[in-house]
């Protein structure tokens, strides 16, 4: 510890050390720079010391290769200091020191959960030599991937792996705060045998500056953005892309340095960022969500953030960048657009201060993974037997809610539609799999689970509009798709993979774009509702600025004491009728569908309400009908279930939704676009509870600062 300049280990870092040197599987909890890789390498180090490895002794894997780009040197740093080794191995890495570290391999390997997998589909790679002697998986930022289809292939993965190891694998997961620690590390355990373990210390409370600020519009925003990180060193959230680049384009003034990062971060340009935080305080990173995981970009002054992000764990770590420096407070400064963003922010902030965060989803249903997974294991052993596959992906934890006869029928239709061909018992990959997925050596196949790439817009004459995600553009369907870009609403009318392109022509009139792009975008139940909460509160804010502060009052008098006097509102205007809930996205389209099916009625919906047309409904029945959908027997009805699928947007998920049978592709956008469980909560729950205050969590700044 004096080589590094330690006096003393962390809480955390004690705590977890006595976890693993136990041979515990662990969930290490400690927010952003709280020493959690440590916590975890230093330990796993010491094992390794004990007895070396033969071949690969541990693997770090972490979700982004920029995350790992940023870890290289540290953990370079520990592993000379013991005299051991690591490699770095992404698709960045040269072929040549590949083959060096595949003759010789290093102690410790650093890898994403895609490369990983490139490796076992690699017949030049030695598996069994290089894995045999795997001990430990430390898996870092694991609540980025825990819950969602990454995770589900990252746990797949490292099932596959472990049978090639003659240990039961140690595993470790590294997050930041959750609400349900205990179910991701039963998620993280999979076929382990291991005890498990919790290390989150308690950590004492701390003061932080909020500050919430309304703008008229988005150049003053920026305006007045600029002027807070002027002379700092800040980093500036945004929500999308298009608002990254918009919002940096104007605050490039006043000599203030803008980097501009999303998606994946460039090395050079986070080299560039990090050498001027290094000699200079008058510089911004404006980011999207990427720069939420551990990558360190140095010592921060700011953070910054243009409207809300949506959930509480977001927040907690953007804010958790800053307040690092001895004498330092943790803070955040909220610039928004409009009066909802007001009120989501405030939300966010009374969560958290009241110790709220969310909790991790499992799921045990994860189809398009399955599928990825069947045509993996078919790439990699080129024929194997259906039994072999089921009994290598049974194990994993998001397919074990799937039965072997639901698996049986997914390979039947699979062998029908042409994406697995069988003989003698074995499936091995069909003619459309190939032709689908079969491009750049398999590429593909693999690009579902990339780091983004970047597909350029472009109309039919050729001219370039901007570009897309590859995770957006999975999801688009040719001449059907309508999305904006630069303020217009295009339809795809070709997507040219090979070329990574989309041919675009400008949307009809009348025609518009799904919220969201495609598929919604939802604000979650307890978000929402402690924004019902807020309104129906007269307690003032100590954080909101005057033209917040204005705002919110012009809210609370509009819907505030109709949401105090009952759960659920029914206002009629000259729009029609509106039924303020403030359930959350999921929920609101759970209500809707359920109205459309008992009644008849089709209202809109988005996080807040329901919009019925002018004398489509009454008080007295929609009082009756809300009753009749908090009746869980309502939802179990086969044939209401049946009917409520049939009923569904066929929205793309994935690009692996097409092997699917109908019912099961459904299944996903019903786990997507609806919540029953917590429809019903909130239909059964009790009237809002007006707001506490918490007195010492916050302490906002003496004055105003720029």
């Amino acid at each position: 510890m004096a080589r590094l300049g330690w006096t003393s280990l962390r809480p955390v870092q004690e705590e977890a050390g006595h976890a693993i040197l136990d041979g515990c599987n662990a969930v290490i909890l400690a927010p952003t720079a709280g020493g959690k890789t440590e916590a975890s390498v230093l330990p796993v180090l010491a094992g390794l010391m004990e007895r070396q490895a033969e071949g690969v002794g541990a693997l770090y894997v972490a979700p982004i290769k920029a995350l790992l780009n940023n870890q290289e040197v540290r953990l370079g740093t520990y592993t000379r200091m013991v005299g051991l080794r690591r490699f770095l191995w992404h698709g960045d890495a040269k072929a040549s020191a590949k083959k060096a570290f595949l003759r010789e391999p290093d102690d410790v390997l650093m890898i994403t959960p895609e490369s990983l997998e490139v490796m076992l589909l690699s017949g030049r790679v030695p598996h069994q030599r290089l894995f045999a002697d795997l001990r430990y998986v430390i898996l870092d930022e694991i609540h980025a991937m825990a819950g969602v289809d990454r995770g589900a292939h990252l746990m797949s993965v490292l099932e596959r792996l472990a049978a090639h190891s003659r240990h039961d694998l140690q595993r470790i997961g590294l997050s930041a705060t959750v609400g349900n620690p205990q179910d991701i590390l039963e998620w993280l355990k999979g076929t382990s045998s291991r005890p498990g373990r919790v290390v989150d210390p308690p950590r004492k409370p701390a003061p932080r500056e909020l500050r919430v600020r309304l703008h008229q519009n988005r150049i003053e925003l920026a305006e007045a953005a600029t002027a807070a990180a002027l002379g700092r060193k800040s980093l500036f959230f945004c929500q999308s892309r298009a608002l990254t680049e918009e919002v940096a384009q104007k605050m490039r003034a006043d000599g203030l340095d803008v980097f501009v990062h999303h998606s994946s971060v460039a090395l050079e340009e986070r080299q560039a960022a990090e050498e001027r935080f290094h000699h200079g305080r008058n510089a911004v990173i404006v980011c999207t969500s990427t720069l939420e995981l551990g990558i360190d970009v140095g010592d921060l002054d700011r953070v910054l953030q243009a409207n809300a992000p949506s959930t509480v764990s977001s927040f907690l770590q953007r804010m958790g960048r800053t307040g690092r420096r001895a004498g330092q407070t943790a803070n955040t400064m909220f610039f928004c657009e409009d009066r909802e963003v007001v009120l989501q922010a405030a939300a966010l902030i009374e969560l958290a201060r009241s110790g709220w965060v969310e909790s991790v989803p499992r799921q045990t249903r994860c189809w398009p993974v399955l599928v990825h997974q069947l045509l993996a294991l078919t790439l990699q052993h080129g024929a194997i037997p259906r039994r072999d596959c089921w009994d290598q992906l049974s194990r994993v934890p998001d397919f074990r809610g799937i039965s072997e006869p639901e698996f049986d029928e997914l390979v039947e239709h699979m062998l029908a539609e042409g994406y697995l061909f069988e003989t003698g018992g074995a499936l091995s990959m069909g003619d459309v799999a190939e032709r689908v997925f079969g491009r750049k050596n398999f590429m593909e196949l693999y690009a579902v689970f990339s780091t983004p790439q970047l597909y350029a817009v472009v109309t039919r004459a050729g001219r370039a509009l901007g570009s897309l995600e590859q995770s957006f553009v999975d999801k688009l369907v040719e001449r059907v798709t309508c999305f904006l870009l630069g303020g217009r609403a295009w339809v795809a009318e070709a997507i040219v993979h090979g070329e990574r392109k989309v041919v675009v022509s400008a949307a009809p009139r009348g025609r518009k774009p799904g919220w969201g792009g495609y598929t919604p975008q939802f604000l979650g139940y307890e978000l929402c509702q402690k924004m019902a909460e807020i309104l129906t509160s007269q307690t003032s804010l100590p954080y909101l600025d005057e033209a917040s502060t204005r705002t919110l009052q012009d809210l609370r008098a509009e819907l505030g004491r109709g949401l105090r006097g009952q759960r659920l509102v029914g206002e009629g205007t000259p729009d029609g009728e509106f039924l303020w809930t403030y359930a959350g996205g999921a929920v609101n389209l759970t209500l809707k569908y359920g109205l459309q099916l008992l009644r008849g009625w089709t209202p809109a919906s988005d996080n807040f309400r329901l919009k019925f047309a002018d004398g489509q409904t009454s008080p007295q029945a929609l009082d009756e009908a809300l009753e009749q959908l908090g009746d869980p027997g309502f939802w179990e009805d086969p044939d209401l279930r049946a009917r409520l699928m049939d009923s569904l947007p066929e929205y793309r998920l994935s690009k692996f939704q097409r092997a699917l049978p109908r019912r099961f592709a459904m299944e996903m956008v019903e786990g997507y676009l609806l919540d029953i469980p917590t429809t019903l909560r909130f239909l059964r729950g009790p009237l809002p509870r007006p707001l506490q205050p918490v007195e010492g969590t916050v302490t906002p700044p003496a004055k105003e600062r720029p």
